[in-house]
């Protein structure tokens, strides 16, 4: 008995119609094998980019509403080839956009969430022996207007739609072999993992690790599906990401690293109940992430406080807090976008005493200084001088033995 499959493909294995002509192997393989497919399509290459970039050449701030309605055609393109590419092989298929299928979402455009997915239309087609082929990252909200789902949404229309067909698993074609210890780009040592479970992959994602987008990640583990990372450039088995209780698990599953995020510091506020929050909230209020926060400990009644944001939304927060200051009566702020932050991940550091004196050791002998500190459960991020990330990756590869399976 064959299994439903979910295959999404992202824009690197559909960077041109070679690329999606293999892609359409692979679909034509997973069926010969007595599967049956429901496929999700990014759009090519860097259609999205360009797209975005016709908007902003419009308009700096275009409307979002029909920002929405112009991004979300690349996909449209790709669906529509992959079906003639699929009936070119003999192979019943037919394309449908979000809006065709109902996939529906919030209000929210540029990063709205899916709500609900209609299957019964796919799950007709799927018996009748037809390749569903449907346009990933996009949904509609109640008044009709197409949304777009964020960067990287595609990842979460496949689960999504995974989740809603029942599936197997849900597959995800990129152009790198699955999931790694750590960035092979940084670290040469850097070794594919057979499996790693959806909290580990959370954690890494938030800490870095461009492999899968969060929410989509977030979606699979709440509906418990499977996902499986693999490549469409290769035979590799990838990693396949799940819930499975192992009897024994690294202490360390990985390392990731980001170096696209500024340090923002206001100086001299007072310190008084609820002034993190006043500073806080005119940031999350105009839609900026805050990741890691860290309070210094009041002298002569004022504090520091410090924060990072993505790279792109740090000039908008230092002009909020210039104002959050002046009514706080605060004193100067400071940019520091010459960081990175570098996070060790496992579910095995969990009761497990001496991980976080061990990682600032390994540090302190490189001589990297620790800019700011922040820890969960199975997760401790550091922040850095960016221009020591990779050396702080490759030590702490080296000094946890990652490059090592425990099956070795």
């Amino acid at each position: 008995m064959g299994k439903l499959l979910v295959q999404k493909f992202g824009g690197t294995s559909l960077v041109d119609t070679k690329r999606l002509e293999a892609a359409a192997d692979i679909i034509v393989k997973t069926i010969s094998e007595g599967n049956s497919v429901a496929v999700v399509l990014s759009a090519m290459g860097v259609e999205t980019d360009r797209l975005i970039d016709l908007a902003k050449a419009i308009h700096p701030e275009p409307n979002l509403r029909e920002y929405d309605a112009l991004v979300s055609t690349g996909e449209q393109i790709s669906v529509a080839l992959m079906a003639m590419a699929l009936s070119k092989r003999n192979l019943k298929a037919k394309s449908y956009t979000a809006y065709q299928l109902g996939i529906q979402t919030n209000k929210r455009h540029g990063r709205a969430r899916i709500l609900d997915v209609k299957v019964e239309k796919l799950k007709k087609q799927i018996k009748k022996g037809v390749i569903p082929v449907i346009t990933g990252f996009q949904g509609m909200n109640d008044e009709g207007d197409i949304t777009t789902l964020g960067r990287g949404g595609s990842d979460t229309t496949g689960v999504a739609i995974a989740v809603a067909l029942g599936a197997d698993e849900c597959q995800i074609f990129t152009d790198v072999d699955g999931v790694f210890t750590t960035d092979p780009r940084i670290c040469s040592k850097a070794r594919l993992l057979n499996q790693v479970s959806f909290e580990e992959m959370l954690e890494l994602s938030s800490a870095g690790a461009k492999v899968l987008q969060l929410r989509a990640v977030e979606y699979a583990r709440k509906n418990k599906m499977p996902i499986r990372v693999l490549s469409s450039f290769s035979e590799s088995p990838g990693t396949l990401v799940e819930e499975i209780e192992e009897m024994e698990r690294p202490v360390v599953s990985g390392i990731s690293s980001l170096d696209n995020e500024a340090k923002l510091t206001i100086r001299g506020v007072p310190d008084l109940p609820g002034v993190a929050a006043k500073i806080l909230s005119p940031i999350s209020d105009s839609g900026i992430e805050v990741d890691v926060i860290v309070q210094n400990i009041g002298a002569e009644n004022t504090t520091d406080f410090t924060f990072t944001v993505d790279q792109k939304d740090a000039s908008s927060a230092e002009e909020i807090l210039k104002n959050t200051s002046k009514s706080l009566g605060g004193g100067s702020i400071e940019m520091d976008d010459d960081i990175a932050k570098v996070s060790i991940v496992g579910r095995g550091m969990r009761g497990q005493s001496g991980i976080a004196s061990k990682m600032f050791q390994v540090l302190a002998d490189n001589e990297i200084n620790i800019l700011m500190i922040t820890t969960s459960e199975i997760k401790i991020s550091v922040v850095i001088q960016k221009d020591l990330m990779k050396k702080a990756v490759n030590a702490l590869h080296d000094a946890f033995q990652l490059d090592k399976s425990l099956k070795a």
